[in-house]
């Protein structure tokens, strides 16, 4: 299994008073490794895989220890935990070499915008998404007798 890392920078507007990353800012870096993730490496030049938009149904995060200012990245380790017919679920790690910070996972649902309704994965945003999909996890959609979809 794959897992997609990101460079994720810190910047002296993500903390809060006591000179800790602020924990809502932690969204924000999530969001930055799933853009990342889902966009600039989804599947081949010209493909429509997860153009048509995705939105956040559920945030978990587990805040681990305090992230203080410094010049160097933290990286944003992020992989697929499960795959279904009309959603799937990332994990991430916000870590270093030494310290994870923040462990947390992401519930998408594809989504079209044209038509402002909820939309299947396609196969070859699943084809994609397997690729890091934590070994024992089965994506689960489509295997099911007489081709039904799994939910």
């Amino acid at each position: 299994m794959a897992r997609h890392l990101y460079s994720c920078p810190l910047r002296w507007s993500d903390m809060d008073a006591f000179g800790h990353v602020n924990n809502v800012v932690f969204l924000r870096y999530l969001e930055e490794a799933r853009v990342d993730f889902m966009w600039r490496l989804a599947p081949g030049d010209g493909s429509k895989a997860f153009t048509g938009g995705v939105v956040v149904s559920r945030h978990e995060i587990d805040y681990l220890k305090p992230l203080v200012h410094r010049h160097s990245p933290v990286t944003v380790e992020t992989w697929v935990t499960e795959i279904r017919a009309a959603y799937l679920t990332l994990r991430y790690e916000i870590k270093d070499e030494d310290t994870v910070y923040v462990r947390a996972a992401t519930r998408l649902v594809p989504f079209d915008l044209e038509q402002g309704r909820p939309r299947r994965v396609s196969r070859e945003e699943e084809t994609f998404l397997t690729e890091y999909l934590e070994p024992g996890q089965g994506a689960g959609r489509r295997e099911r007798s007489e081709g039904a979809l799994a939910v």
